[in-house]
């Protein structure tokens, strides 16, 4: 479009009342200067727009081709203005919120609950994918806010701590005492014999724990792995092994003796779980700016 804007209102407006000196009063702009609007207009299309009448001016055939989308167009525009008006009184608009199906299920739905609950016109957006690939995700600015573990090697972007987590191994108590059947139970005939069900290589907890067992100078013989958490979970709940999990995500199962938790390691050191996220991106978007506080506060 090689022309501006206001010439298009002017057309639109003429187009409409039929008349030029309506049209000047509608947009307090004197008569000829509407009259030589028009004349560039027809100019730059290089076509009549109008034809005079006796009651004043009517659309020529090219005139109705191009008030048809002259009136689309400035509809749009006034729909978007319209649509921006309502997001500032209502508070709408939209987050994209990255993390992993287990984090999602037991750290981000109760803060979610809480900021839909009091902002409900703000439209979420939930992509579950693991911590590397949602870390992937916020620096290619496809995604507002991370929910992933501290991201010690990515510089580029602002993390905001949430909670310490821990590794633990988990199992039943029917499983120890099956393989009790079978072998010693000490630390060093499980390492060498039991099932261990664990997260696939490339998942950063599964890296994490390789590494502090490797430190020890320990090497699982026997591994299952899971592409999540919850099967983790799941599955050693039926007796198929020794799970690595997160232990804030299953404190109530090992209180209520459901589960066992198995000494390997001793107490591993706590770990970073937060908000990561793209200053940039976020400084232009109110409602991911919103969450974010509401979850540190």
């Amino acid at each position: 479009m090689n022309h501006n804007l206001n010439l298009y209102q002017i057309f639109n407006e003429v187009a409409k009342a039929g008349n030029i000196s309506k049209a000047s009063k509608i947009l307090y702009i004197s008569q000829p200067a509407i009259s030589k609007a028009i004349s560039k207009l027809e100019s730059s299309l290089n076509c009549s727009l109008f034809v005079r009448t006796s009651r004043g001016v009517s659309l020529t055939p090219d005139g109705e081709i191009l008030f048809e989308q002259v009136q689309t167009a400035l509809d749009a525009l006034k729909l978007g203005e319209e649509k921006i008006k309502m997001s500032n009184d209502l508070g709408i608009g939209q987050i994209s919120i990255g993390a992993s199906t287990t984090i999602c299920k037991y750290v981000l739905f109760p803060y979610l609950k809480e900021f839909t609950s009091n902002n409900p016109h703000v439209k979420v957006s939930i992509f579950c994918h693991s911590s590397l690939e949602t870390i992937e995700a916020l620096e290619q600015g496809k995604i507002d806010i991370g929910l992933v573990r501290y991201p010690s090697s990515r510089n580029s972007l602002t993390y905001e701590p949430l909670m310490s987590i821990h590794d633990t191994f988990i199992t039943t108590q029917n499983y120890l005492d099956n393989f009790s059947l079978r072998e010693k139970l000490t630390k060093e005939k499980l390492i060498e014999s039991a099932t261990f069900m664990m997260l696939n290589k490339e998942n950063i907890t599964r890296k994490y724990v390789e590494s502090s067992l490797s430190s020890s100078g320990y090497n699982l013989q026997n591994v299952m792995e899971m592409s999540n958490m919850d099967l983790l979970i799941d599955f050693a709940k039926i007796d198929l092994g020794i799970s690595c999990v997160i232990k804030e995500f299953v404190e109530d199962e090992i209180k209520t003796g459901i589960f066992k938790e198995v000494d390997l390691l001793g107490e591993m050191p706590s770990r970073q779980l937060g908000l990561a996220y793209l200053p940039s991106r976020l400084e232009s978007n109110p409602s991911a700016m919103a969450f974010l506080s509401s979850c540190l506060k």
